[in-house]
């Protein structure tokens, strides 16, 4: 369960070699003091151990490790369908959060370049869509990750020069709410 924020999952990830809070958190664009608290849960449940220290000027520095490469969840916990698409509902929600989170920090810091006369090239799309059931849902979602797939395919820089800038994409799809909170 603790897999389930995407988070988490991200964090070990990164931990593939020793590598302490400050560098995941520098490696996948987050707090150290986040990152902090996300490795305690990790290391709580197993997932992620200690595996030595670093003194870096006046701090000693932690240095985490995933117990392994890759996690599997068995079938054999015999969870139900319902249960499952819970967990998978639940998860891309919480990464939601998690990418909304990143994207408000961002374009605060983009909003101080900007004040400083600095040009910030950006666009943004909102809009909704009614899809009648869950076969149209399903097929919407699979053509809308195959279009993104190829335009990123299209226009990825290939030559790494120092020339080239980097963007930032999150695309999200989710129930359109009400004033109420209640969906669609």
């Amino acid at each position: 369960m603790v897999l389930l924020n995407p988070l988490r999952a991200e964090i070990l990830g990164r931990l593939t070699e020793p590598a302490s809070a400050a560098e995941v958190a520098r490696m996948i664009n987050e707090t150290p003091q986040r990152i902090n608290y996300h490795l305690k849960a990790l290391e709580k449940v197993g997932l992620a151990r200690r595996v030595g220290t670093r003194q870096v000027r006046n701090l000693v520095e932690v240095l985490y490790q995933a117990i392994a490469r890759t996690f599997v969840l068995s079938e054999s916990l015999n969870w139900n369908p319902e249960t499952v698409q819970k967990m998978k509902d639940q998860g891309s929600l919480s990464h939601l959060i998690t990418m909304t989170e990143r994207i408000k920090r961002d374009a605060l810091v983009l909003m101080e370049r900007s004040d400083e006369n600095a040009e910030i090239p950006s666009a943004t799309l909102e809009t909704s869509i009614r899809l009648q059931n869950q076969e149209q849902r399903q097929a919407f979602v699979e053509e809308y990750v195959s279009l993104v797939k190829g335009l990123v395919e299209k226009y990825q820089a290939r030559s790494g020069s120092k020339e080239e800038e980097a963007f930032h994409v999150v695309l999200a799809v989710y129930p359109q709410l009400n004033l109420g909170g209640e969906t669609k």
